[in-house]
């Protein structure tokens, strides 16, 4: 079977194909990498080569120069995009900030603009696989992965499937801090443990843990030393999180706390995105002086260490400033998520993941064909979304409210609606002001 990656020089790709080799079953056949900068993905494949060392079946890779090459005879394809590069998002984050309101990647008038630039081209990709692999799924992860998804369903239905680390990373740290086993979620043998998670794409809620029919989360919630343990406990803090019921998403931090955080970032002298320029583009251009695999395999295991434990720095510093420890480097991992839910679709297995999929009647208040996250049972057929618990008003008002904005985010970048993009901006909780939205809007427009 043919895994397609298409971003294919994202730094991140590594990843993925160290999750395939050191697969116990494995099923990809050939990797086939493509990307707009062949630059960069000529660095990675050096990098998957020093991977691929010493293996005893190690999996061929192959970059394709064209889009249309790279989906022929695909079974899956891979979606790791970045329209616009880094510049684009210094840009997303800069513009708002600019203007007093917090610019992020995903999260706020940066999601926003980052939307009105990805939708288009994750568009065009959709056209191109119903065309060359109609039979293909399509993984996406890239960001914002709940626009970008929402947008993709429109061609390929329930074939797309978005992907995060965030929600598996939150369970399996709180199941570790509730003394349990974080391994045994993972394991689609096992159905002593279940979980309850709903929301959008960095938006949601763990609000159920259970083992053996036994509720894990209210002594968990009830325990300051237990929840200082793991990274969403330290960012919300106990008081907070017991008021809520439930255990958030850590981008959630941003709406919970928006004055914390933007006081963080307001003033500051370098972006995440201003980080990862620098970081990154200083990575692609020594490991391709480096002259060989083994020094750009090393120079991406250092650069991606420093990458993760400066992750959501200005929510940490928000929060009182702390470094991330082991467990929480560890995460959900995004390329482990992806060999799951390959292998719940290839084995008809009935793995449970959280997933980006069609709403269905998982929360009545939303349209059945609009993108939420919530735990699914994989098969054969694709994600199922498992019935979820009634949301509480302010659970359900934060999802609704983000949702219009996506759509409107989506009906923009598809009809190069100028007021569905003031839409989007204007009533996004972290912007509320269209006058703010109209000034982003033009100077997004103004800057490309």
């Amino acid at each position: 079977m043919r895994l397609t990656i298409l971003g294919g020089g994202g730094f991140r790709v590594p990843l993925v194909y160290r999750a395939l080799l050191d697969d116990p079953a494995p099923a990809v056949s050939e990797v086939v990498l493509h990307d707009t900068d062949p630059h960069r993905v000529g660095v990675i494949a050096q990098v998957l080569a020093r991977l691929a060392q010493g293996h005893p079946a190690p999996v061929p890779v192959r970059v394709a120069e064209s889009l249309d090459e790279a989906l022929a005879g695909a079974g899956f394809v891979f979606s790791a995009i970045r329209v616009g590069g880094t510049a684009g998002r210094i840009r997303d984050e800069r513009i708002p900030l600019s203007e007093g309101v917090l610019g992020q990647e995903t999260v706020g008038a940066g999601g926003v603009l980052y939307g009105l630039r990805t939708v288009p081209v994750a568009l065009h990709i959709a056209e191109r696989v119903a065309a060359l692999a109609p039979g293909a799924w399509v993984i996406n992860f890239t960001n914002p992965a709940g626009t970008v998804t929402e947008a993709m369903s429109q061609v390929l239905g329930d074939r797309v499937i978005g992907i995060c680390d965030s929600p598996v990373g939150l369970v399996r740290r709180a199941a570790r801090a509730a003394g349990a086993d974080p391994s045994a979620l993972a394991d689609p043998a096992r159905t002593d443990y279940d979980y309850d998670y709903v929301g959008l794409n960095h938006l949601g809620w763990l609000r159920s843990l259970t083992l053996d029919g036994a509720e894990l989360l209210p002594g968990l919630l009830a325990d300051d030393a237990a929840l200082a343990s793991f990274e969403e406990g330290r960012l919300f803090g106990g008081e907070w999180l017991r008021t809520l019921g439930a255990l958030p998403n850590e981008y959630l931090h941003y709406y919970y706390f928006r004055r914390e955080t933007l006081d963080s970032v307001r003033d500051t002298q370098e972006t995440r995105g201003e980080f990862l320029d620098q970081q990154q583009g200083g990575f692609f251009t020594r490991a391709a002086a480096a002259g060989g695999p083994d020094e750009a395999y090393r120079l991406w295991e250092r650069t991606r260490l420093e990458r993760e434990e400066t992750y959501m720095a200005h929510s940490r510093e928000a929060s009182g400033g702390w470094q991330r420890d082991s467990h929480d480097l560890e995460g959900g991992g995004y390329d482990r998520v992806a060999l799951a839910l390959m292998h719940a679709i290839l084995g008809d297995s009935g793995t449970r993941l959280i997933l980006n999929v069609r709403n269905g009647t998982t929360v009545p208040q939303l349209a059945p064909d609009a993108i939420v996250e919530t735990v699914c049972e994989v098969t054969a057929k694709g994600p199922r979304p498992l019935p979820a618990a009634p949301l509480r008003e302010d659970q359900l008002g934060l999802m609704l409210q983000l949702k219009a904005v996506e759509r409107a985010t989506v009906e923009a970048a598809t009809f190069k609606d100028r007021s569905a993009a003031l839409r989007a901006l204007a009533l996004h909780p972290l912007v509320d002001s269209p006058a703010v939205a109209a000034r982003i809007l033009q100077r997004a427009a103004g800057e490309g």
